[in-house]
């Protein structure tokens, strides 16, 4: 893929594909199998946001729907909460799980929780790293022999930390989104039971997709931070 890269970058890449397929996968059968599973409540994803932001007291945040499988997302610039037409229009424990995970990125932003604050300012870096960063460890393996110094590719390794560090500063948003979402569709009795331990194990996967792409990132870095010092060793 890269010139230099080496047997351990495709083995690493492999790893964290396959555990990252192995876990979309759980995800996609989970909320399959709960959407074939009715909530109580009768009431529709888009119904459901709404309720939750209204009994939050948020009262400036639209819910819309857009097209897509789990494209579902909160959209903090324009304040609105969109759900996949899927969830938005359904009456189910998947469309429920998901409604409500998103509204409860609408509720961190109106409260302003810590992280999803932290996470918004590193976007415009992340951003940048993600659009660079490989043509510039590209450059540091071609450009090595030939200036003799690891500075381009530590500049690179550097810009994959900072994607890395993004991916970290997710898990806690998502994690919380989904407890704040699980506690409300509880109280105000939108699941209950089985209804809830569906909701509840639906939202474990979405979030563990999020758990697996952090890993996968980690390791990616500690193989490039590795290399890197195998090379300046040498050099």
């Amino acid at each position: 893929m890269m010139f230099g890269m080496g047997y351990g970058y495709y083995i690493v890449a492999a790893l964290a594909m396959g555990l990252s397929m192995f876990v979309s996968g759980r995800l996609k059968s989970k909320f399959k199998f709960y959407s074939q599973m009715p909530t109580s409540s009768g009431l529709s994803g888009k119904e459901i946001a709404e309720k939750m932001l209204a009994d939050s007291n948020i009262h400036d945040v639209q819910v819309i729907s857009t097209a897509g499988q789990l494209t579902d997302h909160y959209n903090p610039l324009n304040k609105t909460v969109n759900l996949s037409e899927v969830v938005y229009h359904e009456r189910n424990v998947a469309a429920a799980a998901v409604a409500a995970h998103e509204v409860g990125h609408a509720i961190q932003h109106s409260r302003e929780y810590a992280w999803l604050d932290f996470r918004s300012k590193v976007v415009p870096a992340v951003q940048f790293s993600s659009r660079y960063m490989q043509w510039v460890i590209l450059a540091g393996f071609v450009l090595l022999p030939v200036i003799n110094s690891p500075v381009i590719l530590a500049i690179g390794i550097a810009m994959f930390a900072i994607t890395t560090l993004f991916a970290f500063i997710t898990l806690p948003v998502e994690y919380d989104a989904s407890n704040r979402a699980l506690a409300w569709l509880d109280s105000a009795r939108i699941t209950n039971g089985e209804e809830h331990e569906g909701a509840k194990d639906a939202l474990k996967w979405a979030a563990r997709t999020y758990l697996a792409a952090a890993l996968g990132s980690l390791a990616t870095l500690v193989y490039w931070i590795l290399r890197y010092q195998s090379m300046v060793n040498r050099n």
